[in-house]
Protein backbone atom coordinates (compact mmCIF):
# COMPACT_ATOMS: atom_id res chain seq x y z
CA UNK A 1 0.00 0.00 0.00
CA UNK A 2 1.40 3.37 -1.03
CA UNK A 3 2.35 5.74 1.78
CA UNK A 4 2.17 9.07 -0.06
CA UNK A 5 -0.60 9.76 -2.57
CA UNK A 6 -0.73 12.84 -4.83
CA UNK A 7 -3.73 15.15 -4.62
CA UNK A 8 -4.50 16.79 -7.95
CA UNK A 9 -8.29 16.73 -8.23
CA UNK A 10 -10.96 17.18 -5.52
CA UNK A 11 -14.72 16.72 -5.59
CA UNK A 12 -16.45 18.97 -3.06
CA UNK A 13 -20.18 18.72 -2.27
CA UNK A 14 -21.29 19.93 1.16
CA UNK A 15 -24.48 20.93 2.96
CA UNK A 16 -22.61 22.54 5.85
CA UNK A 17 -20.58 25.25 4.15
CA UNK A 18 -18.58 26.25 7.22
CA UNK A 19 -14.98 26.86 6.11
CA UNK A 20 -15.85 25.95 2.51
CA UNK A 21 -14.39 28.96 0.71
CA UNK A 22 -11.24 28.92 2.85
CA UNK A 23 -10.72 25.27 1.94
CA UNK A 24 -11.40 25.99 -1.72
CA UNK A 25 -8.82 28.78 -1.84
CA UNK A 26 -6.29 26.64 0.02
CA UNK A 27 -6.71 23.74 -2.41
CA UNK A 28 -6.59 26.00 -5.45
CA UNK A 29 -3.40 27.61 -4.13
CA UNK A 30 -1.88 24.12 -3.99
CA UNK A 31 -2.77 23.42 -7.62
CA UNK A 32 -5.80 21.20 -6.99
CA UNK A 33 -8.60 21.13 -9.59
CA UNK A 34 -12.02 21.46 -7.99
CA UNK A 35 -15.15 19.60 -9.09
CA UNK A 36 -18.42 20.52 -7.45
CA UNK A 37 -22.21 20.48 -7.61
CA UNK A 38 -25.18 22.80 -7.10
CA UNK A 39 -25.03 25.20 -4.16
CA UNK A 40 -21.47 24.22 -3.27
CA UNK A 41 -20.25 25.13 -6.77
CA UNK A 42 -22.08 28.44 -6.61
CA UNK A 43 -20.59 29.32 -3.21
CA UNK A 44 -17.10 28.55 -4.47
CA UNK A 45 -17.56 30.56 -7.66
CA UNK A 46 -18.99 33.47 -5.68
CA UNK A 47 -15.73 33.40 -3.73
CA UNK A 48 -13.79 33.83 -6.97
CA UNK A 49 -12.71 30.21 -7.44
CA UNK A 50 -12.60 28.28 -10.68
CA UNK A 51 -14.89 25.27 -10.39
CA UNK A 52 -15.75 22.49 -12.82
CA UNK A 53 -19.30 21.15 -12.64
CA UNK A 54 -19.62 17.45 -11.97
CA UNK A 55 -22.10 17.27 -14.85
CA UNK A 56 -19.34 18.52 -17.16
CA UNK A 57 -16.96 15.93 -15.70
CA UNK A 58 -19.44 13.06 -16.22
CA UNK A 59 -21.02 14.33 -19.45
CA UNK A 60 -24.39 13.68 -17.81
CA UNK A 61 -26.76 16.35 -16.41
CA UNK A 62 -28.22 16.50 -12.92
CA UNK A 63 -31.78 15.22 -12.98
CA UNK A 64 -34.83 14.30 -10.87
CA UNK A 65 -34.62 17.44 -8.71
CA UNK A 66 -30.98 16.72 -7.92
CA UNK A 67 -31.58 13.15 -6.76
CA UNK A 68 -29.24 11.93 -9.50
CA UNK A 69 -26.02 13.87 -10.05
CA UNK A 70 -23.03 12.01 -8.60
CA UNK A 71 -24.38 8.45 -8.99
CA UNK A 72 -22.33 7.89 -12.12
CA UNK A 73 -19.54 5.48 -13.18
CA UNK A 74 -17.23 8.38 -14.00
CA UNK A 75 -17.49 9.66 -10.43
CA UNK A 76 -17.28 6.31 -8.70
CA UNK A 77 -14.68 5.04 -11.12
CA UNK A 78 -12.56 8.09 -10.35
CA UNK A 79 -12.88 7.37 -6.64
CA UNK A 80 -12.55 3.58 -6.71
CA UNK A 81 -9.85 3.00 -9.33
CA UNK A 82 -6.69 1.44 -7.95
CA UNK A 83 -3.82 3.42 -9.32
CA UNK A 84 -1.43 0.49 -8.89
CA UNK A 85 -3.35 -1.92 -11.15
CA UNK A 86 -2.79 -1.75 -14.91
CA UNK A 87 -6.27 -3.15 -15.59
CA UNK A 88 -7.85 -0.29 -13.61
CA UNK A 89 -5.72 2.30 -15.36
CA UNK A 90 -6.65 0.82 -18.76
CA UNK A 91 -10.36 0.94 -17.87
CA UNK A 92 -10.02 4.59 -16.89
CA UNK A 93 -8.46 5.41 -20.24
CA UNK A 94 -11.01 3.36 -22.19
CA UNK A 95 -14.00 5.01 -20.50
CA UNK A 96 -12.52 8.48 -20.12
CA UNK A 97 -12.54 8.36 -16.30
CA UNK A 98 -10.33 10.86 -14.53
CA UNK A 99 -8.98 10.12 -11.05
CA UNK A 100 -10.50 11.91 -8.05
CA UNK A 101 -7.92 12.12 -5.28
CA UNK A 102 -9.93 13.95 -2.63
CA UNK A 103 -13.61 13.79 -1.71
CA UNK A 104 -15.03 16.44 0.61
CA UNK A 105 -18.65 15.67 1.51
CA UNK A 106 -20.95 16.34 4.41
CA UNK A 107 -24.45 15.02 4.16
CA UNK A 108 -27.95 16.42 3.85
CA UNK A 109 -29.00 17.61 7.33
CA UNK A 110 -31.32 14.70 8.02
CA UNK A 111 -30.86 14.74 11.80
CA UNK A 112 -31.61 18.47 11.99
CA UNK A 113 -34.67 18.01 9.78
CA UNK A 114 -36.07 15.38 12.15
CA UNK A 115 -35.20 17.50 15.21
CA UNK A 116 -37.25 20.37 13.75
CA UNK A 117 -40.33 18.13 13.60
CA UNK A 118 -40.58 17.95 9.81
CA UNK A 119 -43.26 15.78 8.25
CA UNK A 120 -42.60 12.32 6.80
CA UNK A 121 -42.14 13.40 3.17
CA UNK A 122 -39.75 16.22 4.09
CA UNK A 123 -37.63 13.83 6.14
CA UNK A 124 -37.52 11.39 3.23
CA UNK A 125 -36.31 14.13 0.86
CA UNK A 126 -33.51 14.93 3.30
CA UNK A 127 -32.06 11.42 3.14
CA UNK A 128 -28.77 11.74 1.27
CA UNK A 129 -28.01 9.00 -1.27
CA UNK A 130 -25.18 10.21 -3.48
CA UNK A 131 -23.13 11.52 -0.55
CA UNK A 132 -22.92 8.26 1.42
CA UNK A 133 -22.28 6.31 -1.78
CA UNK A 134 -19.31 8.51 -2.69
CA UNK A 135 -18.01 8.49 0.88
CA UNK A 136 -17.99 4.71 0.98
CA UNK A 137 -16.26 4.50 -2.39
CA UNK A 138 -13.55 6.97 -1.40
CA UNK A 139 -13.07 5.39 2.02
CA UNK A 140 -12.71 1.90 0.54
CA UNK A 141 -10.00 3.19 -1.79
CA UNK A 142 -8.15 5.09 0.94
CA UNK A 143 -4.90 3.60 -0.30
CA UNK A 144 -5.06 6.36 -2.92
CA UNK A 145 -7.96 8.68 -2.04
CA UNK A 146 -8.50 11.07 0.88
CA UNK A 147 -12.06 11.51 2.12
CA UNK A 148 -13.10 14.35 4.43
CA UNK A 149 -16.53 14.32 6.08
CA UNK A 150 -15.89 16.67 8.99
CA UNK A 151 -15.11 20.39 8.86
CA UNK A 152 -12.68 19.84 11.74
CA UNK A 153 -10.42 17.86 9.39
CA UNK A 154 -9.93 20.62 6.79
CA UNK A 155 -6.87 22.05 8.50
CA UNK A 156 -5.54 18.57 9.27
CA UNK A 157 -5.70 17.70 5.57
CA UNK A 158 -3.95 20.90 4.49
CA UNK A 159 -1.21 20.48 7.09
CA UNK A 160 -0.55 16.94 5.89
CA UNK A 161 -0.33 18.14 2.28
CA UNK A 162 2.07 20.93 3.20
CA UNK A 163 4.31 18.52 5.08
CA UNK A 164 4.46 16.17 2.10
CA UNK A 165 4.76 18.34 -1.02
CA UNK A 166 1.05 18.28 -1.82
CA UNK A 167 0.60 14.59 -1.05
CA UNK A 168 -1.23 12.88 1.81
CA UNK A 169 0.07 10.15 4.07
CA UNK A 170 -1.46 6.71 4.41
CA UNK A 171 -1.86 7.22 8.14
CA UNK A 172 -4.05 10.28 7.56
CA UNK A 173 -6.05 8.59 4.80
CA UNK A 174 -6.74 5.61 7.06
CA UNK A 175 -7.93 7.83 9.88
CA UNK A 176 -10.12 9.86 7.53
CA UNK A 177 -11.59 6.64 6.10
CA UNK A 178 -12.48 5.37 9.58
CA UNK A 179 -14.14 8.70 10.38
CA UNK A 180 -16.03 8.52 7.09
CA UNK A 181 -17.42 5.05 7.70
CA UNK A 182 -18.44 6.05 11.22
CA UNK A 183 -20.26 9.07 9.79
CA UNK A 184 -22.24 7.03 7.24
CA UNK A 185 -23.03 4.47 9.94
CA UNK A 186 -24.32 7.20 12.26
CA UNK A 187 -26.31 8.71 9.39
CA UNK A 188 -27.95 5.39 8.55
CA UNK A 189 -28.62 4.86 12.25
CA UNK A 190 -30.43 8.20 12.41
CA UNK A 191 -32.52 7.32 9.37
CA UNK A 192 -33.42 3.80 10.51
CA UNK A 193 -34.21 4.92 14.06
CA UNK A 194 -36.44 7.73 12.80
CA UNK A 195 -38.20 5.46 10.34
CA UNK A 196 -38.89 2.80 12.98
CA UNK A 197 -40.60 5.47 15.05
CA UNK A 198 -42.40 6.98 12.09
CA UNK A 199 -43.98 3.66 11.11
CA UNK A 200 -44.64 2.61 14.70
CA UNK A 201 -42.17 -0.28 14.89
CA UNK A 202 -41.09 -0.48 18.54
CA UNK A 203 -38.96 -3.59 18.03
CA UNK A 204 -37.28 -3.39 14.60
CA UNK A 205 -35.44 -6.55 13.58
CA UNK A 206 -32.16 -4.65 13.47
CA UNK A 207 -31.28 -1.60 15.53
CA UNK A 208 -28.22 0.61 15.32
CA UNK A 209 -26.56 2.91 17.85
CA UNK A 210 -24.18 5.79 17.24
CA UNK A 211 -22.34 8.57 19.01
CA UNK A 212 -19.92 11.41 18.36
CA UNK A 213 -16.67 11.57 20.28
CA UNK A 214 -16.49 14.46 22.75
CA UNK A 215 -13.58 13.71 25.05
CA UNK A 216 -11.24 11.08 26.42
CA UNK A 217 -11.62 10.34 30.11
CA UNK A 218 -8.51 10.00 32.27
CA UNK A 219 -10.09 6.69 33.24
CA UNK A 220 -13.49 5.11 33.77
CA UNK A 221 -15.20 4.22 37.03
CA UNK A 222 -11.80 3.04 38.29
CA UNK A 223 -8.25 3.99 37.36
CA UNK A 224 -7.56 0.73 35.51
CA UNK A 225 -10.50 1.25 33.12
CA UNK A 226 -10.16 3.19 29.86
CA UNK A 227 -13.10 5.43 29.00
CA UNK A 228 -14.36 8.11 26.62
CA UNK A 229 -17.43 10.33 26.34
CA UNK A 230 -19.64 10.38 23.23
CA UNK A 231 -22.67 12.53 22.52
CA UNK A 232 -25.78 11.23 20.78
CA UNK A 233 -26.84 14.37 18.90
CA UNK A 234 -30.22 14.70 20.63
CA UNK A 235 -29.33 18.09 22.19
CA UNK A 236 -31.21 17.26 25.40
CA UNK A 237 -30.26 19.89 28.01
CA UNK A 238 -27.80 18.34 30.41
CA UNK A 239 -24.19 17.45 30.99
CA UNK A 240 -23.53 16.64 27.32
CA UNK A 241 -24.70 20.04 26.08
CA UNK A 242 -23.72 22.20 29.06
CA UNK A 243 -21.11 24.96 29.01
CA UNK A 244 -18.31 24.38 31.50
CA UNK A 245 -17.20 27.70 32.96
CA UNK A 246 -14.38 26.54 35.18
CA UNK A 247 -12.72 23.59 36.85
CA UNK A 248 -10.76 20.61 35.62
CA UNK A 249 -12.07 18.17 33.06
CA UNK A 250 -15.07 16.10 34.09
CA UNK A 251 -14.38 12.49 34.97
CA UNK A 252 -16.45 9.47 34.00
CA UNK A 253 -18.10 9.39 37.42
CA UNK A 254 -18.63 13.18 37.36
CA UNK A 255 -20.56 12.91 34.11
CA UNK A 256 -22.66 10.00 35.31
CA UNK A 257 -23.51 11.67 38.62
CA UNK A 258 -24.14 15.10 37.08
CA UNK A 259 -26.59 13.57 34.64
CA UNK A 260 -28.41 11.86 37.51
CA UNK A 261 -28.55 15.12 39.48
CA UNK A 262 -29.87 17.27 36.64
CA UNK A 263 -32.49 14.72 35.56
CA UNK A 264 -33.72 14.58 39.16
CA UNK A 265 -33.93 18.31 39.78
CA UNK A 266 -35.77 18.71 36.46
CA UNK A 267 -38.69 16.83 38.05
CA UNK A 268 -39.43 20.07 39.92
CA UNK A 269 -40.90 22.78 37.70
CA UNK A 270 -39.15 26.12 38.36
CA UNK A 271 -42.57 27.77 38.25
CA UNK A 272 -43.33 25.96 41.50
CA UNK A 273 -40.30 27.45 43.20
CA UNK A 274 -36.58 26.74 43.60
CA UNK A 275 -35.37 23.16 44.00
CA UNK A 276 -31.95 21.64 44.64
CA UNK A 277 -30.70 18.06 44.39
CA UNK A 278 -27.41 16.83 45.82
CA UNK A 279 -26.13 13.56 44.37
CA UNK A 280 -23.46 11.14 45.51
CA UNK A 281 -22.65 7.98 43.54
CA UNK A 282 -25.72 8.47 41.34
CA UNK A 283 -28.09 8.51 44.36
CA UNK A 284 -29.66 11.61 45.94
CA UNK A 285 -28.42 12.40 49.42
CA UNK A 286 -30.64 15.46 49.68
CA UNK A 287 -33.44 17.06 47.64
CA UNK A 288 -35.51 20.07 48.67
CA UNK A 289 -37.63 22.99 47.65
CA UNK A 290 -37.43 26.38 49.34
CA UNK A 291 -38.68 29.93 49.24
CA UNK A 292 -35.28 30.81 47.80
CA UNK A 293 -32.58 28.82 46.07
CA UNK A 294 -30.39 29.25 49.15
CA UNK A 295 -33.10 27.84 51.41
CA UNK A 296 -33.62 24.89 49.04
CA UNK A 297 -29.88 24.17 49.08
CA UNK A 298 -29.64 24.36 52.86
CA UNK A 299 -32.64 22.05 53.30
CA UNK A 300 -31.18 19.54 50.83
CA UNK A 301 -27.79 19.75 52.53
CA UNK A 302 -29.32 19.10 55.96
CA UNK A 303 -30.71 15.74 54.84
CA UNK A 304 -27.21 14.19 54.78
CA UNK A 305 -24.38 16.62 55.41
CA UNK A 306 -21.82 13.83 55.48
CA UNK A 307 -22.61 12.44 52.03
CA UNK A 308 -22.95 15.93 50.52
CA UNK A 309 -19.16 16.35 50.87
CA UNK A 310 -17.68 15.82 47.40
CA UNK A 311 -21.14 15.63 45.84
CA UNK A 312 -22.86 17.01 42.76
CA UNK A 313 -25.31 19.89 43.15
CA UNK A 314 -28.09 20.49 40.61
CA UNK A 315 -30.47 23.45 40.64
CA UNK A 316 -33.70 24.05 38.76
CA UNK A 317 -33.11 27.82 38.55
CA UNK A 318 -30.06 29.95 37.68
CA UNK A 319 -27.41 29.96 40.40
CA UNK A 320 -27.26 33.16 42.46
CA UNK A 321 -24.48 34.63 44.60
CA UNK A 322 -25.96 33.70 48.00
CA UNK A 323 -26.39 30.05 47.03
CA UNK A 324 -22.92 29.95 45.49
CA UNK A 325 -21.42 31.19 48.76
CA UNK A 326 -23.18 28.42 50.68
CA UNK A 327 -22.10 25.73 48.23
CA UNK A 328 -18.39 26.61 48.48
CA UNK A 329 -18.42 26.17 52.23
CA UNK A 330 -17.74 22.47 51.64
CA UNK A 331 -15.91 20.61 48.87
CA UNK A 332 -18.24 20.11 45.91
CA UNK A 333 -17.29 18.35 42.68
CA UNK A 334 -19.78 19.80 40.18
CA UNK A 335 -22.60 22.35 40.13
CA UNK A 336 -25.05 22.33 37.22
CA UNK A 337 -27.86 24.83 36.70
CA UNK A 338 -29.87 26.50 33.93
CA UNK A 339 -27.67 29.59 34.11
CA UNK A 340 -25.58 31.44 36.70
CA UNK A 341 -25.18 35.11 37.59
CA UNK A 342 -21.84 36.85 37.13
CA UNK A 343 -21.66 37.29 40.91
CA UNK A 344 -22.13 33.55 41.43
CA UNK A 345 -19.40 32.80 38.89
CA UNK A 346 -17.11 35.19 40.74
CA UNK A 347 -17.70 33.28 43.99
CA UNK A 348 -16.72 30.01 42.31
CA UNK A 349 -13.67 31.51 40.60
CA UNK A 350 -11.56 31.02 43.74
CA UNK A 351 -12.37 27.29 43.78
CA UNK A 352 -10.35 26.10 40.79
CA UNK A 353 -11.31 22.43 41.16
CA UNK A 354 -15.06 23.07 41.33
CA UNK A 355 -16.71 22.58 37.96
CA UNK A 356 -19.56 24.92 37.08
CA UNK A 357 -21.84 23.84 34.23
CA UNK A 358 -24.74 25.82 32.83
CA UNK A 359 -27.43 24.91 30.34
CA UNK A 360 -30.03 26.93 28.46
CA UNK A 361 -32.91 24.95 29.96
CA UNK A 362 -33.94 21.97 32.03
CA UNK A 363 -34.50 18.61 30.33
CA UNK A 364 -38.09 17.70 29.61
CA UNK A 365 -38.65 14.79 32.00
CA UNK A 366 -41.80 13.76 30.13
CA UNK A 367 -40.17 13.60 26.69
CA UNK A 368 -39.87 10.06 25.33
CA UNK A 369 -36.27 8.79 25.22
CA UNK A 370 -34.83 5.39 24.43
CA UNK A 371 -32.19 4.06 26.80
CA UNK A 372 -29.62 1.33 26.21
CA UNK A 373 -27.67 -0.97 28.50
CA UNK A 374 -25.11 -3.46 27.29
CA UNK A 375 -25.13 -7.01 28.59
CA UNK A 376 -22.91 -9.91 27.54
CA UNK A 377 -23.78 -10.64 23.93
CA UNK A 378 -26.52 -8.08 23.58
CA UNK A 379 -28.19 -4.81 24.40
CA UNK A 380 -31.23 -4.05 26.55
CA UNK A 381 -33.37 -1.30 25.03
CA UNK A 382 -36.25 0.41 26.78
CA UNK A 383 -38.15 3.67 27.11
CA UNK A 384 -36.77 6.02 29.75
CA UNK A 385 -38.88 6.06 32.91
CA UNK A 386 -40.97 9.16 32.25
CA UNK A 387 -43.87 8.00 34.41
CA UNK A 388 -45.58 10.73 36.42
CA UNK A 389 -48.25 10.56 39.06
CA UNK A 390 -50.65 13.37 39.91
CA UNK A 391 -53.16 13.83 42.70
CA UNK A 392 -55.97 12.32 40.64
CA UNK A 393 -53.94 9.13 40.06
CA UNK A 394 -53.66 8.27 43.75
CA UNK A 395 -55.92 5.80 45.52
CA UNK A 396 -56.37 6.19 49.27
CA UNK A 397 -56.45 2.65 50.71
CA UNK A 398 -56.44 3.34 54.47
CA UNK A 399 -59.11 4.55 56.87
CA UNK A 400 -57.18 7.79 57.33
CA UNK A 401 -56.69 9.97 54.25
CA UNK A 402 -53.64 12.24 53.84
CA UNK A 403 -54.06 15.94 54.50
CA UNK A 404 -53.26 18.40 51.72
CA UNK A 405 -49.84 19.08 53.27
CA UNK A 406 -49.13 15.35 53.56
CA UNK A 407 -50.23 14.82 49.96
CA UNK A 408 -47.76 17.45 48.78
CA UNK A 409 -44.93 15.71 50.63
CA UNK A 410 -46.01 12.30 49.32
CA UNK A 411 -45.86 13.49 45.73
CA UNK A 412 -42.49 15.13 46.41
CA UNK A 413 -41.15 11.90 47.91
CA UNK A 414 -42.48 9.93 44.94
CA UNK A 415 -40.57 12.10 42.47
CA UNK A 416 -37.37 11.60 44.41
CA UNK A 417 -37.87 7.83 44.82
CA UNK A 418 -38.00 7.54 41.03
CA UNK A 419 -34.32 8.57 40.98
CA UNK A 420 -33.08 6.42 43.88
CA UNK A 421 -31.57 3.01 43.21
CA UNK A 422 -33.87 0.14 44.21
CA UNK A 423 -34.86 -0.83 46.76
CA UNK A 424 -35.66 2.82 47.47
CA UNK A 425 -37.19 4.38 50.60
CA UNK A 426 -37.46 8.17 50.83
CA UNK A 427 -38.64 10.18 53.85
CA UNK A 428 -39.82 13.76 53.16
CA UNK A 429 -40.99 16.53 55.45
CA UNK A 430 -42.07 20.04 54.45
CA UNK A 431 -40.75 19.73 50.89
CA UNK A 432 -37.33 18.29 51.76
CA UNK A 433 -35.88 14.83 52.02
CA UNK A 434 -34.96 13.91 55.59
CA UNK A 435 -33.84 10.34 54.97
CA UNK A 436 -32.90 8.29 51.90
CA UNK A 437 -32.32 4.54 51.78
CA UNK A 438 -30.95 3.30 48.48
CA UNK A 439 -29.84 0.20 46.66
CA UNK A 440 -30.44 -2.41 49.34
CA UNK A 441 -31.40 -6.00 48.66
CA UNK A 442 -34.19 -5.67 51.24
CA UNK A 443 -36.77 -2.90 51.38
CA UNK A 444 -36.74 -3.27 55.16
CA UNK A 445 -33.02 -2.48 55.20
CA UNK A 446 -33.57 0.62 53.06
CA UNK A 447 -36.18 1.86 55.53
CA UNK A 448 -33.83 1.16 58.46
CA UNK A 449 -30.82 2.85 56.85
CA UNK A 450 -32.78 5.97 55.90
CA UNK A 451 -34.13 6.28 59.43
CA UNK A 452 -30.71 5.76 61.02
CA UNK A 453 -29.13 8.40 58.79
CA UNK A 454 -31.89 10.81 59.82
CA UNK A 455 -31.13 10.08 63.49
CA UNK A 456 -27.44 10.74 62.91
CA UNK A 457 -28.16 14.06 61.20
CA UNK A 458 -30.47 15.09 64.06
CA UNK A 459 -27.65 14.44 66.54
CA UNK A 460 -25.16 16.36 64.41
CA UNK A 461 -27.52 19.33 64.14
CA UNK A 462 -28.45 19.28 67.83
CA UNK A 463 -32.10 18.52 67.14
CA UNK A 464 -34.20 16.86 69.88
CA UNK A 465 -35.60 14.28 67.42
CA UNK A 466 -34.99 13.17 63.83
CA UNK A 467 -36.94 14.95 61.11
CA UNK A 468 -38.54 11.68 60.10
CA UNK A 469 -41.04 12.34 62.91
CA UNK A 470 -44.17 13.47 61.10
CA UNK A 471 -42.71 12.69 57.66
CA UNK A 472 -44.13 11.22 54.47
CA UNK A 473 -42.42 8.12 53.08
CA UNK A 474 -42.23 6.79 49.54
CA UNK A 475 -41.36 3.26 48.44
CA UNK A 476 -40.43 2.81 44.77
CA UNK A 477 -42.14 -0.61 44.69
CA UNK A 478 -44.72 -2.35 46.84
CA UNK A 479 -44.06 -3.53 50.37
CA UNK A 480 -44.01 -7.32 50.08
CA UNK A 481 -44.55 -7.58 53.82
CA UNK A 482 -45.69 -5.16 56.49
CA UNK A 483 -42.25 -5.05 58.15
CA UNK A 484 -40.83 -2.28 55.94
CA UNK A 485 -43.93 -0.20 56.44
CA UNK A 486 -43.81 -0.68 60.21
CA UNK A 487 -40.14 0.37 60.26
CA UNK A 488 -41.15 3.60 58.52
CA UNK A 489 -43.93 4.08 61.06
CA UNK A 490 -41.46 3.47 63.89
CA UNK A 491 -39.26 6.19 62.40
CA UNK A 492 -42.20 8.59 62.72
CA UNK A 493 -43.72 8.53 59.25
CA UNK A 494 -47.39 9.46 59.25
CA UNK A 495 -48.24 8.76 55.61
CA UNK A 496 -47.01 6.44 52.86
CA UNK A 497 -47.01 6.36 49.08
CA UNK A 498 -46.31 3.11 47.27
CA UNK A 499 -47.41 1.33 44.08
CA UNK A 500 -49.46 -1.43 45.70
CA UNK A 501 -49.91 -4.76 43.99
CA UNK A 502 -48.43 -7.13 46.56
CA UNK A 503 -50.13 -10.44 47.35
CA UNK A 504 -50.13 -9.16 50.93
CA UNK A 505 -51.56 -5.70 50.26
CA UNK A 506 -54.39 -6.44 52.69
CA UNK A 507 -51.90 -7.18 55.47
CA UNK A 508 -49.92 -4.03 54.70
CA UNK A 509 -53.07 -1.89 54.65
CA UNK A 510 -54.22 -3.42 57.94
CA UNK A 511 -50.84 -2.64 59.49
CA UNK A 512 -51.09 0.97 58.30
CA UNK A 513 -54.59 1.25 59.77
CA UNK A 514 -53.41 -0.21 63.05
CA UNK A 515 -50.60 2.36 63.17
CA UNK A 516 -53.04 5.15 62.34
CA UNK A 517 -51.14 6.26 59.23
CA UNK A 518 -52.48 7.21 55.82
CA UNK A 519 -51.46 5.33 52.70
CA UNK A 520 -52.02 5.87 48.99
CA UNK A 521 -51.36 3.56 46.04
CA UNK A 522 -49.99 4.85 42.75
CA UNK A 523 -50.43 1.75 40.58
CA UNK A 524 -46.99 2.51 39.14
CA UNK A 525 -43.55 1.47 40.33
CA UNK A 526 -40.16 3.08 39.74
CA UNK A 527 -37.50 0.36 39.86
CA UNK A 528 -34.07 1.83 39.09
CA UNK A 529 -31.24 -0.66 38.76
Amino acid sequence: MTDLAPLRRALISVSDKTGLTQLGHALAARGVEILSTGGTAKALRDAGLEVRDVSDFTGFPEMMDGRVKTLHPVVHGGLLARRDLESHRDAMVEHNIGPIDLLVVNLYPFEDTVAKGADFDTCIENIDIGGPAMIRSAAKNHAFVSVVTDVADYDVLLADMDANAGQTTLALRQRLAQTAYARTAAYDTAVSTWMAGAIGDDTPRRRSFSGTFKQTMRYGENSHQAAAFYTDGTHRPGVATAVQHQGKELSYNNINDTDAAFELVAEFDPAGGPAVAIIKHANPCGVARGATLLEAYQNAFDCDRTSAFGGIVALNQPLDEATAKAIVEIFTEVVIAPGASDAAKAVFASKKNLRLLTTDALPDVKAPITTYRQVAGGMLVQDKDTGHIGMDDLKVVTKVAPTDAQMADLLFAWKVAKHVKSNAIVYVKDGATVGVGAGQMSRLDSALIAAKKAERMADAMGLPAPLTIGSAVASDAFFPFADGLMEAAAAGATCVIQPGGSMRDDEVIAAADAAGIAMVFTGMRHFRH
